[in-house]
């Protein structure tokens, strides 16, 4: 039996419980899912260098899950925007059942190791693009599938499971195991398997956008302000990375549509706009390394 599935043997009365220990019990079982992505450190740290290079020659980032895990792939991806400005369609979620399974179980959607295959062959996956393919099992028809396309277009395969030994991380190019064990209730790997999914994607994809100099110092300037909150954010990022007051850096920001790393290396430097772009698409986008080179 995988180790997802065994029933817990430190809560065989669950129901039982009064509901004050209820919530004690399910949460503190979330502590052992920090514990098997700070085990996992080293294959993400290997799956993240190895993506740099492909990110840098315009690869794209495609997530592959059924269920539960899917969902959160799914999330990762549409969360690269506004956090990182990195593009809609640089950022792919492949769910089994469609995109009408995120918010509805599409029974029997994971089981088929054929549509995984044509899902990965439909945004016609390159050698560029980096594929990560979740499951909790590590053996979901639908991601094994999607596994095999991807690796014959010759892509970067990244699997995660929760379970040791599992397909996905075998035949992935890069394996990473979440090795979470038993639930609190039994199978539901919507508890701490998926904190432990979250976890090791938000790690992945953070790390990842720092080395594309997304990030300054621990500021993320590189957002993209689409609402009234985060233009509040972007100048009070602005105010803080260039050492300046409120109006300079709504004024600059207003020059350069609202973009926090052209906006710091034009105050810092006395530039202007244009100038502080030339900058940063000389260094790659680094805010750092265009700051040293006044």
């Amino acid at each position: 039996m995988l180790n997802t599935e065994s029933p817990s043997t430190q809560h065989t009365e669950l129901d039982l419980y009064s509901t004050k220990e209820l919530v004690s019990a399910l949460v503190e079982d979330q502590v052992h899912a920090v514990d098997a992505v700070r085990a996992a450190g080293a294959e993400l740290a290997r799956a993240i260098d190895a993506a740099v290079l492909r990110m840098q020659d315009g690869g794209r980032l495609i997530y592959v899950g059924a269920g539960t895990s899917g969902r959160l792939g799914v999330l990762d991806s549409v969360e690269l925007y506004p956090t990182f400005s990195w593009p809609h369609d640089r950022a792919i979620g492949l769910l089994a059942g469609g995109a009408g399974a995120m918010f509805a179980a599409v029974e029997g959607a994971e089981d088929d190791v054929n549509q995984g295959a044509l899902d990965v062959q439909s945004v016609n996956v390159a050698v560029n693009d980096v594929v990560l393919l979740l499951a909790a099992s590590g053996a979901t028809p639908y991601v094994l599938g999607a596994l095999q396309a991807a690796r014959s277009a010759g892509a970067l395969t990244v699997g995660f499971a929760n379970n040791p030994d599992a397909p996905v991380t075998q035949q992935a190019e890069i394996g990473i195991t979440l090795d979470t064990g038993s639930e609190v209730i039994s199978g539901s790997t919507r508890l701490k398997a998926a904190t432990a999914q979250k976890m090791a994607l938000n790690a992945f994809s953070s790390a990842l956008m720092v080395r594309l100099n997304k990030v300054y110092g621990n500021l993320m300037v590189d957002l993209k302000a689409t609402n009234a909150k985060l233009v509040r954010r972007s100048v009070a990022l602005t105010m803080r990375a260039a050492g300046c007051d409120e109006a300079v850096a709504r004024e600059t920001l207003l020059v350069c549509d609202h973009h926090v790393k052209v906006a710091v290396v034009a105050i810092r430097l006395g530039i202007n706009v244009s100038t502080a772009r030339e900058r940063l698409t000389a260094v790659g986008g680094s805010v750092r390394r265009a700051l040293e080179l006044a």
